[in-house]
């Protein structure tokens, strides 16, 4: 990955992926961090934000999380798509309505909210083993509690 002023060029082995402005990937991993803090509050377990920009030009953050039953999947799923429709980022497609593996697509973030045996299963985190670990918790806590508040009703 290389920086330059006010934007930031993606390079796979060598290839040249893509052009982001920063504040725009900076208002991704916003988002992202809201929608790990909307899973933690409906008791998702074990939520992750990976940054992926340096593996795929096709997104740039995977929020991971467990649910114990289909309707916490759901829940946590239909909170994250609320969540984000208040910031004008909307969902842009979704699988698995009522499987164990809820997959939501906003564009620059993708969702996965799975049970825990399809979690192990597909182990995501471990496929995308050169994404970098955000400290989301340590995002949210940056930002002015009312700011994330705002953002989420």
């Amino acid at each position: 990955m290389i920086d330059t002023p006010g934007l930031r060029i993606s390079r796979i082995r060598g290839e040249m992926t893509g052009i982001r402005r920063e504040d725009m990937l900076q208002q991704s991993m916003e988002n992202a961090c809201l929608v790990a803090s909307v899973c933690e509050g409906l008791r998702g377990k074990d939520t992750v934000v990976l940054d992926v920009t340096s593996a795929t030009p096709l997104f740039d953050f995977f929020v991971i999380t467990t649910g114990n039953s289909r309707r916490q999947l759901r829940s946590i799923a239909e909170a994250a798509d609320d969540a984000l429709a208040a910031r004008h980022s909307d969902r842009l497609g979704r699988e698995g309505d009522d499987a164990p593996w809820i997959c939501h697509d906003y564009g620059d973030i993708v969702l996965h909210v799975f049970a825990p045996d399809a979690r192990g299963l597909y182990d995501l985190e471990n496929l995308w083993g050169d994404a970098v670990r955000v400290d989301w918790q340590a995002a949210v806590a940056a930002k002015s509690p009312a700011v994330m508040e705002n953002a989420a009703e």
